[in-house]
């Protein structure tokens, strides 16, 4: 039995497989999102709830540096 036709453990739900293509695009709209976040200027982060430092520092993460939650 290959491992794509073997049944899933119980409570373990399936990951679809993410080709190179589309997490390198995700990786790439991540870095362009943090940049443009650190463009904004401090009228446009307040109102976001957010100040110069906290851009900035987010601005500095890794692309591959995200929650959990963002990998799916």
């Amino acid at each position: 039995m290959s491992i794509l036709t073997q049944p899933l453990a119980q409570g373990h739900a399936a990951r679809p497989r993410v080709g190179l293509l589309a997490t390198m695009s995700n990786l790439l709209a991540i870095r362009r999102q943090r940049r443009q976040l650190r463009d904004l200027d401090d009228a446009m982060l307040a109102d976001l709830g957010l100040t110069r430092a906290q851009a900035e520092a987010e601005s500095r993460r890794a692309a591959w540096d995200v929650p959990a939650t963002w990998r799916r």
